[in-house]
């Protein structure tokens, strides 16, 4: 599995990230979904970078031209609610993209010897035919890798993608360990910024908080 760390190098997403974050910035529910869904149009254009691509000829006013498009077929899967504005970033660049949307969510299990253990529900899924595309599977928060696990399994009910590439603003190294035992070999994960902590719920230390809540208000 290879792990590209979009913040190793200095770009406008670190504007973008570091407003993401502050708490105060916060309090506007608008610009924090509009920065997450700018960080999501950044992602897909390094993202596009390790596509295929064929020559085609158009007409111009003046004379034909050859132009380069995208050979791949391109399917966008997120992860239900925090991925939406993540997801319409990546929609506004690959606007012919086809694409699929599942939920997973957390709850506390119990092992054969009583003790709890965190485990990740799935009962949603809408999905294309996979067989042969390049399955860009996107979701702000990494923080185990168990939902992006149990998500890529629910898809390939619907076919086998030729490519993989998982793309998160905020994940952690654990995360990255587990999708490096869980993932296909060939996969690229596409990070904003890496953090190393992750505490006793699970959350992303120093990471931003609930990014579903942030974007949509809290939940019960």
């Amino acid at each position: 599995m290879r792990t590209i760390n979009l913040s190793e190098k200095d770009s406008l997403l670190s504007q973008y990230l570091g407003e993401i974050r502050d708490k105060d910035i916060q309090q506007d529910r608008l610009r924090f979904r509009r920065n997450i869904e700018r960080i999501g149009e950044i992602m897909a254009v390094e993202i596009s970078r390790e596509l295929a691509y064929e020559d085609r000829q158009i007409e111009t006013p003046l004379a034909p031209a050859t132009v380069r498009h995208i050979q791949d077929t391109v399917v966008l899967g997120t992860i239900l609610r925090a991925g939406l504005p993540f997801h319409q970033g990546f929609l506004n660049m690959f606007d012919r993209a086809e694409n699929a949307f599942l939920s997973a969510y957390r709850r506390m299990g119990r092992t054969v010897d009583g003790q709890p253990q965190l485990e990740i529900v799935s009962e949603y899924l809408a999905a294309p035919n996979l067989d042969g595309k390049t399955l860009l599977l996107v979701d702000p928060m990494l923080a185990t890798g168990m939902s992006m696990e149990v998500g890529y399994k629910a898809l390939l009910s619907h076919g086998t993608p030729a490519k993989v590439h998982v793309a998160c603003v905020i994940g952690t190294t654990q995360a990255l360990d587990y999708l490096r035992q869980n993932m296909p070999e060939d996969t690229t994960v596409w990070c904003a910024a890496v953090d190393n902590v992750l505490n006793e719920k699970k959350y992303i230390v120093p990471g931003l908080g609930d990014a579903g809540d942030l974007c949509f208000g809290e939940k019960l």
